[in-house]
């Protein structure tokens, strides 16, 4: 469990009783397949309150604000999940305190595609709804959209953009001014086009099709970024 969550439960348990608070979590977990099944829009209150056994009125007294806030409680909880185990590969792979060898950035690059990918397979009820999140943009109210990019994404995101800049700085890469772009760009040549060949996960893809694409994937990346002055170049 993310430490994120961790301090959600810890503040729970000494402001809701142990028996709602127990009702809560199983609301929302079995409400995490309905929603990777069904989607936010084709998801009726009537569908997540029999998954989880209880009434209509039941659901809504945990949850006033319905289907919404359900949805919202669920995706930011995997998001905070997804989001601590991606920065602790980053962080594990990429150290800004000690940078890569020339000779093994490539090597360490697919090293960091290959732990983002491995997430899709990790953490598959989260890939289920962000495939319906993308799906149904248009219907998903926009403070749970907010809610789940500030959860997950945008954390990732920033902490993956200090990353690379820390490669250029120290030499490595050349980032053209736009460490962000950069980022958008790895993450499209790598796990984001793993994510897109597996229908976010729901097909995945052989072991050596998904080497294949990552280690392409990081070649590509390198070719566009890889600075004058470091080995390879």
């Amino acid at each position: 469990m993310s430490s994120t969550n961790e301090a959600w439960l810890e503040r729970a348990r000494h402001e809701v009783p142990s028996r709602k608070l127990a009702k809560q979590i199983a609301i929302v977990g079995s409400a995490c397949g309905v929603f990777g099944r069904e989607g936010y829009a084709r998801a009726s209150v009537d569908s997540l309150a029999a998954a989880a056994g209880v009434s209509t009125r039941t659901l809504y007294n945990h949850f006033p604000g319905g289907k919404a806030l359900l949805f919202q409680t669920v995706v930011t909880w995997t998001a905070n999940e997804v989001r601590e185990a991606q920065l602790a590969k980053l962080r594990a792979l990429l150290d800004p305190e000690r940078l890569p060898h020339p000779d093994t950035l490539e090597r360490d690059l697919v090293a960091v595609a290959r732990s983002f990918a491995d997430l899709i397979t990790e953490y598959p009820d989260h890939f289920a709804l962000v495939r319906h999140i993308h799906a149904e943009v248009g219907h998903v109210p926009a403070e749970v959209l907010t809610a789940w990019r500030e959860a997950g994404p945008a954390p990732v995101t920033d902490a993956f953009t200090a990353a690379l800049t820390a490669l250029a700085d120290g030499g490595l890469l050349d980032l053209h001014g736009d460490p962000a772009l950069a980022g958008v760009h790895f993450t499209s040549l790598t796990s984001g086009l793993i994510l897109q060949r597996s229908h976010y996960g729901v097909l995945p893809l052989p072991q050596a099709e998904t080497d294949r694409l990552l280690r392409g994937g990081v070649a590509a990346f390198l070719r566009a970024y890889r600075s004058g002055g470091a080995a390879g170049a």
